[in-house]
C-alpha cells in the first residue's frame, strides 16, 4: 500500500505546489509510481502540469462529492510513473458540502483506498488554510511535509500547523507523523533568510530537514511553461535538491 504525504502550510506561496510537482517528478524519475492530488481550489498543481483543469467535468470536486464516483475515473496519466487527480475552482464549494456529511473528515481517506495500492507514494497538494479540505488530507495521510520559507510570516503560522497536526493525531488519525519541514525559497546572501533558518532549526530541532530548496527563477518558469523542473534543466541545483527530497523520502521504505 502507498505511503500517502500530505504537503501542507496554511501560509500560500511558500513552495507548496511547486514542492509537490517536483518531488512527484522526483520520485517518478526514480521509478517509483506516483500519484499527485491536487487539494486546492485554486488548481495550480493541475495547470502547472498542463491539465486544462477549467476544462474537465471529473476532478477531485466529483469525487469528494458524490460516493458513486471512484478515484480512478478522474485520475490522469500525466508523466511515466506519474498521475494526476486535477482539481479547479469547484473544489472551494465541497468543503461547505462536506460539512452535512457524515465521517466528513474521512471522505478523502475512504476515496484513496480504492487506488492506494496500485502506487508507491501518493502527494496531497494541501490548500492553504486549515480547513475542512485540509482535515480531509491530514486524516488520510501517513505522513506530513511542511515547505516552509525562510521569512518571519511564513514563520509565524508555523506552530499553529504544528498544533493542528497534534490535534488530528489526537482526534483522528494517531498513525499522522510530521516527515518533516524543508526550507523553501531560500536565499543565501539574505541575512534575514540566513536568520530565519536558524530560528526554525533552534525551534523545531530534529524536524528540519537537510535539503534547502534555493530561491530560483526556474521554479517561476515551471508551471508557466507547464513543466517540470527536471524538464526545464535537470542539471540546476533545483533539481539536485528535490532528488534529495526524493532520496530521503525513499529512504528505509521498501521498493515494490
Amino acid at each position: 500500500m502507498g505511503t500517502v504525504i500530505a504537503i501542507a502550510n496554511q501560509k500560500g506561496g511558500v513552495g507548496k505546489t511547486t514542492t509537490a510537482i517536483n518531488l512527484g517528478a522526483a520520485l517518478a524519475e526514480k521509478g517509483q509510481y506516483t500519484l499527485l492530488l491536487d487539494c486546492d481550489p485554486q488548481g495550480a498543481l493541475s495547470i502547472g502540469l498542463g491539465l486544462p483543469a477549467y476544462d474537465l467535468d471529473l476532478t477531485l470536486y466529483s469525487v469528494l462529492t458524490d460516493n458513486r464516483i471512484p478515484m480512478a475515473a478522474v485520475t490522469h496519466h500525466i508523466r511515466p510513473h506519474l498521475d494526476l487527480v486535477p482539481s479547479n475552482i469547484d473544489l472551494a464549494s465541497a468543503e461547505l458540502q462536506l460539512v452535512a456529511m457524515m465521517g466528513r473528515e474521512f471522505v478523502l481517506r475512504d476515496a484513496l483506498a480504492s487506488i492506494r495500492d496500485r502506487y508507491r507514494f501518493v502527494l496531497i497538494d494541501c490548500p492553504p488554510s486549515l480547513g475542512l479540505l485540509a482535515v480531509n488530507a491530514f486524516a488520510a495521510a501517513d505522513e506530513i511535509l511542511v515547505p516552509l520559507q525562510c521569512e518571519f510570516l511564513a514563520m509565524r503560522g508555523l506552530d499553529a500547523l504544528v498544533d493542528t497536526i497534534a490535534r488530528i493525531q489526537r482526534r483522528l488519525n494517531p498513525q499522522l507523523k510530521l516527515l518533516g519541514i524543508v526550507p523553501t525559497l531560500y536565499n543565501p546572501r539574505k541575512g534575514h533568510s540566513r536568520q530565519m533558518l536558524e530560528k526554525v532549526r533552534a525551534t523545531y530541532p530534529n524536524k528540519v530537514l537537510d535539503i534547502i530548496i534555493k530561491e530560483s527563477v526556474r521554479f517561476a518558469e515551471g508551471p508557466e511553461q507547464r513543466r517540470t523542473i527536471f524538464e526545464l534543466d535537470r542539471n540546476s541545483d533545483g533539481a539536485a535538491a528535490y532528488r534529495a527530497l526524493a532520496e530521503v523520502i525513499s529512504n528505509g521504505r521498501p521498493a515494490e
